[in-house]
C-alpha cells in the first residue's frame, strides 16, 4: 500500500470517528453508514478491512474500554459492509440499491449484538431484547437509507476524484 492510500485511510478513520463523536448525543443517528459505504466503494477490500478495524478500535478505546462483548459484534457487523459490497452487491454504485442495503444493515447491525449482549447480561430470552432494541434499529435503518440515498453519489464522486488524482485534495475548476 502506498503512502497516499495510508494517509487517505487515516483521514477516513478520522472523519468517521469525529462525525460520530459530534453526533453521539443522538441515538443511532450518524453518518457512519453512508461514510463506510462510500469508503468501501473507493477502497479495495483489504483497505476497507483495515479502515474498519482502525475505526472500531479507536472508537472503543475512546468510549471507555475494549469490551470484547462490544468490539467483536461491532467488527463483525461493520465487516459485513465490505463483504457484502464486494460479493452480493457486486461493487454497485447505484444509490438506490445501496440505500436498500443500508436499510437492511440497520437491522442486521442490531441483531449481531443480540447473542453477545445476552451472554454478557445473562438474558435467557431473545424477544425482550429484540423488542427493546427495535426502535433504535428502525432509527438506524431509516437514517442509513436516507443518507445513502441522498449523499452517496456526491460523496462517492468526490472520494473517487481524490483517490484517482495525484493530489490529496479535490480540485475543480469553476468558470
Amino acid at each position: 500500500m502506498d503512502t497516499k492510500k495510508m494517509i487517505m485511510i487515516a483521514l477516513s478513520v478520522a472523519i468517521l470517528f469525529t462525525q460520530e463523536q459530534i453526533m453521539v448525543f443522538l441515538p443511532n443517528i450518524s453518518f457512519t453508514v453512508v461514510l463506510i459505504v462510500v469508503f468501501v466503494s473507493v477502497y479495495s477490500f483489504k483497505e476497507s478491512i483495515i479502515l474498519i478495524t482502525a475505526y472500531v478500535i479507536l472508537d472503543n478505546i475512546y468510549m471507555g474500554g475494549m469490551n470484547p462483548f462490544i468490539i467483536i459484534p461491532m467488527l463483525i457487523a461493520w465487516y459485513l459492509v465490505p463483504i457484502s459490497y464486494h460479493t452480493i452487491l457486486r461493487r454497485t454504485t447505484n444509490e438506490v440499491k445501496l440505500a436498500l442495503f443500508a436499510f437492511v444493515f440497520g437491522f442486521v447491525y442490531g441483531w449481531v449484538y443480540i447473542p453477545f449482549r445476552m451472554i454478557q447480561l445473562g438474558i435467557a430470552e431473545f424477544w425482550p431484547y429484540l423488542l427493546a432494541d427495535i426502535l433504535f434499529e428502525v432509527i438506524m435503518a431509516s437514517f442509513g437509507f436516507l443518507t445513502v440515498l441522498w449523499l452517496f453519489k456526491p460523496l462517492y464522486k468526490t472520494m473517487d476524484e481524490i483517490i484517482k488524482s495525484k493530489k490529496l485534495i479535490a480540485s475543480k475548476n469553476y468558470k
